[in-house]
């Protein structure tokens, strides 16, 4: 009986550095996850559709005709990126009236492949503002 004794102790001393070692081989992992995780910032071209001259404002503020995307996740993925295949479109064709409108970029891009290799994707800025003021003709 004594035995039985033993070999449970025994167990359970050498079950304390088997947990310690799982739990320093989770924190090394998310560290170099986390340490290799990089942004790369490049410029597209920015589609602003503006209102017809029958809404009777125009364009006061100058117009963006680009934008800055931030790609971020693994380092070796990130420059794998074609920035050729995002496209960036600012829709202000719903605009009527004086003042400063404001509108979000939107992304088009194949959205599988960003899910697929877990990279994330943003404009900055993110909102396009421009000041519209009555058009002289109207």
């Amino acid at each position: 009986m004594k035995h039985n004794v033993k070999g449970l102790g025994s167990f359970i001393s050498t079950w304390t550095p088997r947990v310690a070692c799982l739990f320093i081989a989770i924190v090394i992992f998310a560290c170099v996850r986390y340490f290799n995780m990089a942004s790369r910032v490049v410029r597209i071209p920015l589609s602003v559709t503006l209102p017809d001259a029958a809404s009777g404002v125009e364009p006061e503020s100058l117009v963006p005709d680009s934008v800055d995307i931030v790609i971020s996740g693994d380092d070796d993925l990130i420059y794998l990126v074609d920035p050729d295949s995002i496209h960036a479109s600012a829709d202000f064709s719903d605009v009527s009236s004086e003042g400063i409108a404001r509108r979000s970029v939107d992304l088009e891009f194949a959205r599988d492949v960003f899910e697929d290799t877990a990279l994330t994707l943003r404009s900055d800025p993110d909102v396009v503002r421009i000041l519209f003021r009555t058009s002289p003709d109207a």
